[in-house]
Parts: structure tokens; C-alpha cells; sequence
């Protein structure tokens, strides 16, 4: 028989159980018959969260506990010799996470986080410093079953640290190379594309002490290797105008903040395919994407996926409002470049044993008349002749810039799909481009003598380059500079006679678009020669708030010949006009893509000045 006493002993016993299971002091959870939540909070709001979104470990929130949480500012306690990282949050921030966003947090430690702000309640405004202690997991980074894995992200080290930089933090975009859970498709519908790339993430931040203090571990709603619409290479980092982060993968785009909120992810339009590398937010709100076309027909009738030559412009909405199909703009048979390109590394195509050599025009030829298509090295549509790895939005003519890796060239294209320019060398230009191929000048404007691929004095083209980026505060009206990553592949239309004598560049351009010239007006990178050389990928990019120069040399020791030879990149920040680096960083035992400074008080507080 059930009574009364039977039912009071089960419901102690119930509770006693229920509060054995929680053991730390006042932490216990109502039901859901009443407004009880009683999670432990260490100041006077809420609880801390960790990980709010599952895919940033290394945030937390401190939930406002039903208040309304105003003026909060942040400050991560440094570890010894540790860097500080502190901010404001703005109250739409704070709305947006129920709470005070926390960024910075160390791995594997107890953390201590200094919490300031303004509490409101029933019309009462208190002020309050809390100090919260809680613990951050280790960083865990998938294995891609190789021995060329070592660790998980960033094993660096600092080099050189001028003090000027010590507040410094650097987004670094990585990649974990060849998973054997990726990489296991390709489009045959039509045939062709990019589908097969799909290395894994290794997206962090870095301190200036090489500390990591931010990493993305994408969940499996995000990010999947094993599914096609959520698989690809994580590329093209950026932060947009409202402190975010903009990026892209395979077959979507997407926007999230720095605790992981998405704020948008999408699947590329219907008629395109195979976004990397590049993405870029206009001033209008608009994106600017490298993509492919998803079903393209050539003249001969075969129907192809094409390969890294497509930029679409998509609206807030995710619609397209234009497109710039660049087999019609520019020459997808121009095959100098591609003839003179290293083999073995074709940007993703990484081949050691091909290291050292080139196609003939025969093998073109060839190929141009079988059916292989795909993310390869040739020419015409279907294949992988343009490779542009770079888009930038110029809103003083309503134009974009490209970096077409496999035609060494940097191109402005206006409204209009036609040419502005083409900053290369003029081997190998039809009529129609010829004419807007840029002329070298020096610094007083006389022309300089160039044969074939090679120019007098200092002046040197981009050779298989990356991030071609107009420096908006250097440029008005008709003068505009333009920075660039020079990998250095097929420098001067060839190959050297020893590897060793390859180099990558950090280079600034000064064009007058009027006159159609260029001066060469800053480059650092020669004098480091091959130790430094980036066979693939890379960044340079101009810095307003330091007036520096960051270049990130991505792949130094792709391949030595050495099977056992490993991967340095090298992020180096440089004050405007030297060429000793101010800050260098060494990463170990990874493939990198593309660094750049991060700025943690524009992520949390974008309207400040």
C-alpha cells in the first residue's frame, strides 16, 4: 500500500540523490514546475557558460542572471610574462549573448577574468567588479593519420618581438592536409571542378608571446568532411566591418562572431560551385565570392564544372546581383605562365615527385583535346588555368581587383566586365589585353627598359602571387598602391637551374591608372631568399593602425627533396620602409594558408572610435 509516509521518504530520497550528484556548494537546478535556476554564480549576475556555441572552446559568457547588464568591460588575466588581452563589450553584444562575451582564454588552466559593469534592476543602476575562476579544456585538433602532424595548433615560437607589436594577436588560417575522411568526392555531373579538396581546419589566434588564445573546432552541423554540402577547405578569413568573421568552404559561405554565433551560413547559389580562397565584404554590405560555375558549356559542346575562374556578387540576402565569368574577360588561353609553372606545386596539387617540371605546349595541346577536366593544370575552361586566389572591392570606380595565380597576372575589372589593367608581364598577351598591360616607371616616372619577363634595377612583376589588395588609406583618385603576396614560382618565365635560388616577396605597387604605369615602391622578403620561399599560398597585407607591413611566408620547406622535411611558416610584421622584420613568428609542423592581425576590441565593441 502506497501512503502518505512512503511517498515523503521517496521524494527526500529523490532530492537527497539529486543533490549528491551536483556536489559543489548551492549548485542544484529547479524543476520545471517553478522559477527556480540556481546554477552557482561566482559574482553578481549569472553562471559562466563555456563554450556557448559548441564551437569555440576557448570563450565563455557570464550570463546576465535575468538582469539587464550595461558597460561591461573585460580583462583576461595574463598568465606570468603572458600577454593581456581586455576590451569593452558594447550593449548590443550583451544582448546578443545573454550576458558579457569572454574572449582570450587560456587552454588547459584555470582561468581568473576580471568582469566590470553596470547592473539594472527595478530601476536601480549598481556598478560591479567581479572576478570569476573557471577551467578551459585542452585544444583538441582532428589527426589526418599522418606522421606530418605532430601537435595541435600553434606550435610557435617567437623569433622577434619589438615591443611596439606586444599587443599584437594574429587569426591564423591553417590547414591539416589530406584527411582520409575528406577528399572523397568529385562532380560527374557534368564532370570536372574542385569538389576532391577538403583538407581539415586549424583556424586559431596567437598572442605575441605565441600563446594560443583562440581556435574554431567546427561541430558536425557546421562542418563535415564525409558530407559534400558540408565539406571544403575553410579559407579566405576576414574581419568584416562589424568585427566578425567572414568566410568560406566548399559549397557554402558563411558569417559567425567570436564565441561561434552563427550569424549566417549558406549554400552557394544553384549555378555555382567550389568556393576557396577568397572573399571579400563591400562597403554596401554586399560579398564578393571566388567561386566556379556549376554547369558550364564550352564551344566545343562538352559541359563542365569550371575551376577557380568565376567571382559572384552576392546581396545581404544571399541573392546574386552580378557575376564576372572570367573566361570571357580574360584569355583562358594564354599558356606562358602555365608552361613555366613548377609542377609540383600547383597551389593544392602538391606533388614532390614533379617537383622541377613543366608542361610543353604539346602536352596543352593534348589536353586540351581529351577529357580531363578538373582542379588541373592547363588551359581552357574545365581546368584549372586562371586559379584566382584574391578579390578586392574597389568602391572608387565600382570595379574589383583579382590575383589570377596561373596567369601571374593582377587584373581591375570595371562594371562593365572589361579590363581596367593588368599589372604582369607582357609576354603573351593578345590584342585586346596587350594594351592594358601596365608599364614599369621609376620613381620619376621614366619608363624602364624590360625584355621578355626581366626588368632593369629593382622592378619585378608578381610571379604565381596571392592577395592582391588595394591599400585604400595610400590611394585617391587615379593613384591607388596595391600589395601582393609574391610566391616567385616561374619568376621571369622559367625555372631557375637550382630550387635554391627561388624567393618570395612582400611587394607594394603604386599605379597611376591614368598614365597606365607602375612603380615598384616597397618590397621585403628577397634578401631572406629560398629559406623563406612560399612555393603556395601566402598573404601581404598593409597594416593603417601600425603603418606596417604583415607577410605571412606559409610554406616555407613544402618540399626539400628530404622526405622528412617539415613545414615552417613564417608570420612577419614589418614598420613601414624597413625591411628587418619588427616581429617574426615561427610555426611548426603546418601547412599554412593565411595570418593576418586581429583585433579583439573591434570583435566585441564595433562602434568605437
Amino acid at each position: 500500500m502506497i501512503t502518505k509516509r512512503s511517498i515523503a521518504v521517496a521524494v527526500a530520497a529523490a532530492c537527497t540523490l539529486g543533490l549528491g550528484l551536483t556536489m559543489d556548494a548551492a549548485v542544484a537546478s529547479g524543476g520545471a514546475s517553478g522559477p527556480a535556476v540556481s546554477f552557482k554564480a561566482q559574482g553578481n549576475i549569472g553562471e559562466v557558460m563555456v563554450n556557448p556555441y559548441r564551437i569555440a572552446p576557448m570563450t565563455a559568457v557570464v550570463r546576465n542572471g535575468g538582469y539587464t547588464v550595461k558597460n561591461a568591460k573585460v580583462r583576461v588575466v595574463p598568465k606570468a610574462d603572458g600577454q593581456e588581452i581586455k576590451y569593452d563589450v558594447s550593449d548590443a553584444n550583451v544582448r546578443n549573448h545573454g550576458g558579457v562575451p569572454l574572449f582570450g582564454l587560456y587552454a588547459d588552466y584555470l582561468n581568473t577574468v576580471e568582469v566590470e559593469y553596470d547592473r539594472v534592476y527595478n530601476g536601480k543602476t549598481e556598478h560591479f567588479k567581479d572576478r570569476y575562476q573557471f577551467y578551459v579544456p585542452p585544444v583538441y585538433m582532428h589527426s589526418n593519420g599522418t606522421d606530418g602532424q605532430s601537435h595541435t595548433t600553434f606550435d610557435a615560437t617567437v623569433l622577434k618581438m619589438d615591443k611596439a607589436f606586444s599587443d599584437r594577436l594574429y587569426f591564423v588560417n591553417n590547414l591539416v592536409r589530406t584527411p582520409p575522411q575528406a577528399s572523397r568526392f568529385v562532380w560527374n555531373n557534368p564532370m570536372g571542378g574542385a569538389l576532391e579538396w577538403s583538407f581539415m581546419p586549424e583556424n586559431g589566434i596567437i598572442d605575441s608571446t605565441g600563446t594560443l588564445r583562440w581556435y574554431l573546432m567546427p561541430d558536425i552541423n557546421m562542418y563535415d568532411p564525409e558530407q559534400p554540402y558540408k565539406a571544403g577547405i575553410l579559407m579566405g578569413f576576414q574581419q568584416s566591418s562589424d568585427g566578425n568573421l567572414i568566410f568560406g568552404y566548399g559549397q557554402r559561405y558563411a558569417k559567425y562572431d567570436m564565441l561561434g554565433r552563427e550569424i549566417y551560413n549558406r549554400r552557394l547559389p544553384m549555378g555555382y560551385a567550389d568556393y576557396s580562397h577568397a572573399i571579400d565584404g563591400a562597403e554596401n554590405g554586399h560579398t564578393f565570392l571566388r567561386v566556379s560555375s556549376s554547369d558550364h558549356r564550352r564551344p566545343d559542346g562538352k559541359r563542365v564544372h569550371t575551376v577557380r575562374d568565376v567571382i559572384i556578387e552576392v546581396d545581404e540576402n544571399g541573392s546574386v546581383v552580378d557575376e564576372f565569368l572570367l573566361w570571357d574577360i580574360l584569355d583562358p588561353y594564354r599558356d606562358n605562365l602555365v608552361k613555366a609553372m613548377d609542377q609540383g606545386a600547383v597551389c593544392l596539387n602538391i606533388d614532390a615527385s614533379k617537383a622541377g617540371h613543366t608542361m610543353t605546349a604539346e602536352e596543352l595541346a593534348a589536353q586540351d583535346a581529351s577529357n580531363d577536366f578538373g582542379d588541373i593544370t592547363g588551359v581552357g575552361t574545365g581546368r584549372n588555368w586562371a586559379h584566382v586566389n584574391s578579390v578586392d572591392y574597389d568602391p572608387s570606380d565600382d570595379s574589383i581587383i583579382i590575383s589570377s595565380r596561373h596567369q601571374s597576372a593582377i587584373v581591375k575589372i570595371g562594371r562593365d566586365k572589361k579590363v581596367k589593367w593588368i599589372l604582369a608581364s607582357p609576354e603573351g598577351w593578345k590584342k585586346g589585353w596587350a594594351e592594358k598591360v601596365l608599364t614599369p616607371v621609376d620613381a620619376k616616372g621614366n619608363k624602364i627598359k624590360c625584355e621578355g619577363s626581366k626588368c632593369e634595377g629593382d622592378f619585378d612583376w608578381t610571379w604565381t602571387q596571392h592577395t592582391a589588395w588595394r591599400i585604400a588609406s595610400k590611394s585617391k583618385g587615379d593613384i591607388i598602391y596595391v600589395s601582393a603576396f609574391d610566391n616567385g614560382d616561374a619568376r621571369g618565365m622559367e625555372q631557375p637551374a637550382l630550387a635554391e635560388e627561388k624567393y618570395t616577396r612582400g611587394v607594394v605597387y603604386k599605379i597611376d591608372q591614368k598614365k597606365m604605369t607602375v612603380e615598384q615602391v616597397y618590397e621585403v622578403g628577397k634578401k631572406e631568399g629560398h629559406d623563406f620561399y612560399s612555393p603556395v599560398t601566402g598573404l601581404a597585407k598593409y597594416m593603417d593602425d601600425k603603418d606596417s607591413f604583415v607577410v605571412y611566408y606559409s610554406t616555407p620547406g613544402l618540399y626539400t627533396g628530404d622526405p622528412k622535411s617539415r613545414m615552417t611558416p613564417h608570420i612577419a610584421e614589418y614598420k613601414w620602409g624597413q625591411t628587418e622584420p619588427s616581429v617574426l613568428i615561427k610555426l611548426q609542423d603546418t601547412m599554412g594558408y593565411q595570418a593576418w592581425p586581429f583585433f579583439v576590441e573591434h570583435a566585441f565593441n564595433p562602434q568605437a572610435k
